[in-house]
């Protein structure tokens, strides 16, 4: 019951400051927008699946993650920023294990509401994508008569759409997570950034010492692809679309910062 308490209260603070919705209003318009700047670009025929994947997920070159993941990532941000500036437990009260109920609280709030944004995202970049198609352009990838099943197959576009939402929940759980441990929202915002550019090579190498190649989702929602270059003529022997190599190369750095989270908790006397 105490956990959720303070979920509840995570909820009504995140609802009631205006910058959330600010925040997610804008995401949904950005990612509209590009959404429908890609689709005009499409050449002529049928969208590929590539093509498709990038339209509904808005990713621009330029930016190290999707819009989505972006907005998510300053989420998380926000989340542990207004409780340095309106703390939820006094100073008498803040033990260890009310600091990390309040953390794993923020983790679970934060993560429900980047599955809601990627999901709205992909909803209505669909749309304004089907929408924005040239004429004689067919939206095949985004509205195959074969189903969900046909669309969740190897190669179908439904396997890099969930990537995309993981892609946006961690993103969320990251940015969360590095402003605990810098205590400032900007600061994590900005952490959070700069990982993909950080990470990549190495995940690259990994897969390329492995004869590997990146799966759809990796290929195409990260712009940012320095070693993903290198290791992308082993297409030939492509692999799952989420073998274990890609996985532990997400999940040691993933566990790497929980654990720092974790460890700065124990020499802080407040949240």
């Amino acid at each position: 019951m105490k956990t959720v308490r303070v979920m509840a209260c995570e909820v009504r603070r995140l609802r009631g400051v205006r910058s959330t919705w600010v925040l997610l209003v804008a995401a949904l318009l950005v990612d509209a927008a590009v959404a429908a700047v890609l689709a005009r670009q499409a050449p002529a025929e049928e969208l590929t699946i590539s093509q498709a994947l990038r339209s509904v997920a808005a990713v621009v070159p330029v930016l190290p993650l999707p819009v989505a993941a972006l907005a998510s990532a300053a989420l998380g941000a926000l989340c542990y920023g207004h409780e340095l500036r309106w703390p939820g437990l006094a100073a008498s009260r803040v033990t260890f294990g009310r600091r990390l109920r309040a953390l794993a609280a923020k983790a679970a709030v934060v993560g429900v509401m980047s599955a809601l944004l990627a999901v709205v995202t992909l909803v209505v970049d669909a749309l304004v994508v089907r929408l924005a198609l040239p004429a004689g352009v067919s939206a095949a990838p985004l509205l195959d008569p074969a189903g969900l099943s046909a669309a969740l197959e190897r190669g179908g576009i439904g396997r890099p759409l969930l990537g995309f939402l993981g892609l946006v929940v961690v993103s969320g759980w990251v940015g969360l997570l590095a402003t605990s441990l810098v205590r400032s929202a900007t600061a994590g915002f900005l952490l959070t950034c700069a990982l993909p550019a950080a990470l990549e090579p190495t995940a690259g190498l990994v897969l390329h010492r492995a004869g590997r190649d990146w799966p759809l989702w990796g290929r195409e929602l990260m712009p940012f692809q320095y070693g993903l270059n290198w290791v992308r003529g082993t297409a030939g022997r492509a692999a799952a679309a989420l073998d274990g190599v890609v996985i532990a190369a997400v999940l040691v750095p993933a566990v790497l910062l929980v654990l720092a989270a974790v460890l700065a908790q124990l020499r802080r006397r407040s949240l």
